[in-house]
């Protein structure tokens, strides 16, 4: 499958800015099942200056200096990605869970793709014991670890409610956990953190997934918006297998992969710091198009 995804960050100022400095993480990445065929990035007011590095983890991170007073900020980034990738069924063979764990433990590389880096707590993402005996029973003695993780992935899917309003990117996971409300990066950050509470490794993955609108209805421009699930390192064999604990979905082609953290503070597409306002408003849009 081929998208086409415009995702269009707007920030409206209460004041004037008369500077500001900007990370961008917005080039969907190439691996794992898609390939990158083009992305480019827009930015009004024109930046100063443009520099891009990759991040530890691999992922595209441009630094932008903008030095022009303005009240609007607007990013527009434009990328086609092929994706073709079929996940394990969550009942399929695979190894014990607690070898996963000694496995991991056991790696020789501190690389990126390494398992040890994704077992331990992240700024985001506190390893607490309520979660950890949360998650722990859906991981009985001698359990294959697609089946631990993909019962974890449904009890989250079952036992949280979706709801924008109940928490901000600040809240803390303690909060999300006691209250059982939040919003996707809510329950990728509880499901990782019930992962690594057991030893088990975890990481963030940010990206869009293609909404499909019920039927006899258009599809509305800009519904789709950024999404966040969680990636589970499934021993040697597997590697990381996607869940999607907001949709109880094993993640496959209707998943596109724009950035993979230990959490939501490695990943975000757009953070930054200004200078010259106290206020601002925060809008996003994103399409995914698949392309006839």
């Amino acid at each position: 499958m081929i998208y086409d995804i415009r995702h269009v960050t707007t920030y409206s100022y209460e004041t004037q800015v008369s500077f500001a400095r900007c990370s961008l993480r917005l080039e969907p990445v190439t691996g794992d099942g898609q390939q990158l065929i083009s992305h480019s990035v827009e930015i009004r007011p024109r930046p100063a200056e443009r520099t891009a590095r990759r991040d530890f983890f691999g992922t595209l991170t441009e630094s932008v200096l903008i030095e022009t007073a303005h009240r609007i900020l607007r990013i527009d980034a434009r990328s086609r990605v092929s994706v073709a990738r079929q996940p394990p069924a969550c009942d399929a063979a695979s190894p014990p869970w607690e070898d996963v764990r000694d496995n991991a433990f056991e790696a020789l590389s501190l690389d990126a793709a390494s398992p040890v880096g994704y077992v331990f707590a992240s700024a985001l993402v506190p390893v607490l014991r309520p979660v950890t005996a949360y998650a722990s029973a859906s991981f009985l003695p001698g359990g294959g670890i697609l089946t631990g993780a993909a019962d974890l992935m449904r009890r989250i899917r079952n036992d949280f409610k979706y709801d924008p309003k109940a928490t901000v990117i600040s809240t803390p996971l303690r909060d999300v956990f006691e209250k059982r409300h939040g919003v996707c990066q809510d329950f990728a950050h509880v499901m990782i953190a019930g992962l690594r509470g057991l030893g088990l490794p975890a990481a963030y993955v940010s990206g869009y997934l293609r909404t499909i609108p019920p039927p006899g209805q258009p599809r509305l421009q800009g519904a789709d918006a950024t999404h966040a699930w969680v990636s589970v390192w499934c021993g040697s064999a597997l590697g990381w297998v996607g869940f999607d604990p907001t949709n109880d979905l094993m993640v496959g082609s209707d998943h596109i992969i724009l950035a993979i953290g230990r959490d939501f503070a490695d990943v975000s597409p757009v953070d930054g710091v200004i200078v010259g306002a106290r206020k601002q408003k925060l809008a996003v849009a994103v399409d995914v198009l698949p392309v006839e």
